[in-house]
């Protein structure tokens, strides 16, 4: 007989409940059941014979691919929820109707273009360095933005590892700082703002533009909306 099992989590992933990482939390809280017993870490699982549950949801075959956009605004952190009771992303989304994840990060901080789906190939492509998605932000900084635009295009080391901006174009420039324009294609944790940091630089404003070729555009701040078959097809 042929043996259909995988990892709990790769389920999870690929079914839109949460990233790999986010689901082995969910499985190490005691909220995934497979068939009624609380899942353990590292625990396999064959989708459509075993009943797996989250927080006492069934994970159902058969949910439509969603892909949606949001215009994140500063104040809420991307998780889907908070020890602490601070604001997420999730509330911004929960009219969509059906179970999404947010793909990549924003941190609480910063603003912009902030994908959710429930495909997990598809935030893997998106998300992952290795596919090499450019990812456009806008930031406004204080201090000598001339001497950092300089620096910025260079290769700069963070947290013991070196990242390297795919294009710099500054926008503006102010009394106390300027407009950048800063294409990276990683998505490290606060890259940006360290990035500027380590450049000379403070980081005022920071707002992702466009992933790819998906670009903002004008949609208002919290405001979300599906993406076009065009859409999702360039991203993939």
């Amino acid at each position: 007989m042929m043996n259909n099992q995988q990892r709990l989590v790769k389920i999870l992933s690929a079914h839109g409940v949460a990233s790999r990482r986010e689901a082995d939390r969910l499985i190490h809280e005691g909220r995934v059941c497979v068939n009624g017993i609380t899942a353990v870490t590292g625990q396999k699982a064959e989708f459509g014979s075993d009943l797996i549950t989250v927080d006492g949801i069934t994970l159902a075959a058969g949910d439509e691919p969603v892909y949606i956009m949001l215009n994140k605004p500063r104040g809420y952190i991307t998780t889907k929820r908070d020890d602490r009771g601070r604001k997420t992303v999730m509330s911004l989304v929960d009219d969509v109707g059906s179970r999404v994840y947010p793909v990549g990060r924003l941190d609480m901080d910063s603003e912009g273009l902030l994908l959710f789906t429930n495909d997990g190939n598809f935030a893997n492509t998106v998300a992952h360095p290795s596919y090499n998605k450019e990812k456009e932000y806008e930031v406004i900084v204080c201090g000598d933005v001339r001497k950092a635009v300089s620096l910025l295009r260079q290769p700069i080391e963070i947290d013991n590892h070196v990242v390297r901006a795919v294009r710099i174009k500054l926008l503006q420039t102010t009394a106390d700082g300027g407009t950048l324009k800063i294409t990276v294609t990683e998505g490290r944790n606060r890259q940006i703002r360290k990035m500027c940091a380590a450049s000379g630089v403070r980081v005022k404003t920071l707002r992702r533009i466009s992933i790819g070729k998906l670009e903002l555009g004008n949609l208002k701040s919290g405001q979300w909306r599906y993406l076009t078959g065009e859409e999702v097809e360039s991203l993939g």
